[in-house]
């Protein structure tokens, strides 16, 4: 078979579990990809395709290993891996080589997956964008902080990837490069073995080519069998609410756009959408998010700001020192609306099964100086909740624009299962 590295990672999983497709046919296929797009898109901080190659030839002799038997995985820098360097996007740890795997790395390769390589993150996974342009123009950013991550998939160059979100780290790249981006629960995925930039809101998260390759990945690493998403045709008049947020001063046309027009094909499709109101107190989330975001930081970075500071970026220095002056009272302030504002939330999802909002502003900003404005994901990371963005459109720059579809939290089975309808839908008016 041709082209193998255009499959979703849910056919390929397929054909690879019945020997229809080698593992090495697949490897060699992404390899290839990866040598004819990787000089204009910069979606890799590190790759071995020979190592590729030996271990997805190891497990063509052996029976299956699991879900991802045979599949290729991008990781993203942030995440240690044994075999591997990694680097977390700064020159401080240029010549870093972890003595283990990240725990979700590990889990991965238990689960039959070939970590292909590590895909560029932004510094830390903050603000200081690497070298990676977006793959559908590379005039413009591919978002951040897991930027190779969301170009490696949007390229073809492999079908899943991993990414993590602090602020809006998988959800804004997943809608700047035109892909699906899943950020679960906080705490469904183990941060162990991954840089710490915030502990309260650090989250591991995946990108594939469908709401069914990322619910398989989620299901592979966390042996929830509730994940998968098979069957959700027979979803019927799911409730849908559409909620513009308080930060709807912020959206550009292409994005009023997107939510007008899931607003429409949605409820065409049989489903219930009325438009939400959030409570009052969710207008602070945003800032809330931003402070809370740096004053852990600030203290996470303790060692390499004090014994490198002068390789870190501006903009991380600014954070930090951002951090350093926030009060504790106003920091656990924070903690304790964003904790009330969880509870708020939770009275909304007896009358839905899923909330719309907007990913980003609008189609990728031009230019790589920024990776752009996570201004419509602070509040629901800061949540906790289930967030996967929906990518159906262009906008006038043919640039992809999507939505994301939010749940509650821990209700990703529901959220995932009623979000892969609203793909289908979306992807098929």
């Amino acid at each position: 078979m041709k082209n193998l590295h255009l499959l979703s990672a849910s056919d390929a999983a397929g054909l690879l579990a019945d020997r229809t497709v080698s593992a090495e046919e697949m490897m060699i296929s992404c390899l290839e990809r990866i040598e004819e797009a990787e000089t204009e898109v910069g979606a890799w901080a590190y790759y071995n395709a020979e190592q590729a190659l030996t271990s997805a030839r190891v497990l063509d002799r052996i029976p299956p290993q699991g879900p991802l038997h045979g599949l290729p995985v991008g990781v993203k820098d942030l995440f240690d891996t044994f075999d591997m360097p990694t680097s977390y996007g700064s020159p401080i740890y240029k010549s870093h080589r972890p003595a283990w795997d990240a725990a979700c790395v590990a889990a991965t390769r238990a689960a039959g997956g070939i970590i292909l390589g590590k895909t560029v993150t932004t510094e830390f996974a903050t603000y200081h964008p690497g070298k990676t342009a977006n793959p559908h123009n590379t005039l413009y950013t591919p978002g951040g902080s897991s930027s190779g991550s969301a170009a490696a998939v949007a390229s073809n160059m492999v079908p899943l990837a991993f990414g993590t979100q602090t602020a809006g780290s998988i959800i804004r790249p997943a809608a700047f490069c035109g892909v699906v981006g899943y950020k679960p629960s906080f705490g469904m995925i183990p941060m162990a073995g991954t840089k710490a930039v915030s502990g309260s809101l650090d989250t591991i998260g995946f990108f594939g080519r469908s709401v069914a390759d990322v619910s398989l990945f989620a299901k592979a690493l966390t042996g929830r069998s509730n994940l998968g998403v098979a069957g959700t045709d027979s979803v019927n008049k799911p409730r849908i609410g559409v909620c513009r947020t308080y930060e709807w001063k912020f959206a550009l046309p292409e994005t009023e756009e997107a939510i007008n027009n899931t607003h429409r094909l949605l409820e065409r499709s049989g489903a219930i959408v009325t438009d939400i109101t959030l409570p009052s107190d969710f207008s602070y989330l945003s800032v809330a998010q931003t402070e809370i975001m740096a004053y852990e930081a600030a203290r996470s970075f303790t060692y390499e700001y004090q014994a490198h500071a002068d390789k870190i970026s501006s903009e991380l220095l600014e954070m930090i020192h951002k951090g350093l002056l926030i009060d504790s009272k106003c920091y656990d302030a924070h903690q304790a609306l964003a904790q009330r504002c969880r509870m708020l939330f939770v009275d909304l999802f007896p009358e839905i099964d899923l909330l719309i909002a907007p990913s980003t502003p609008g189609e990728a900003p031009r230019g790589k100086v920024s990776t752009g404005n996570p201004v419509f994901n602070r509040i629901w990371t800061l949540l906790g909740v289930p967030c996967v963005h929906l990518p159906f459109m262009r906008g006038s720059n043919g640039l992809p624009v999507g939505v994301q579809a939010i749940g509650k939290f821990g209700a990703d089975a529901q959220t995932l299962r009623v979000s892969n309808w609203a793909f289908d839908i979306l992807n098929n008016c």
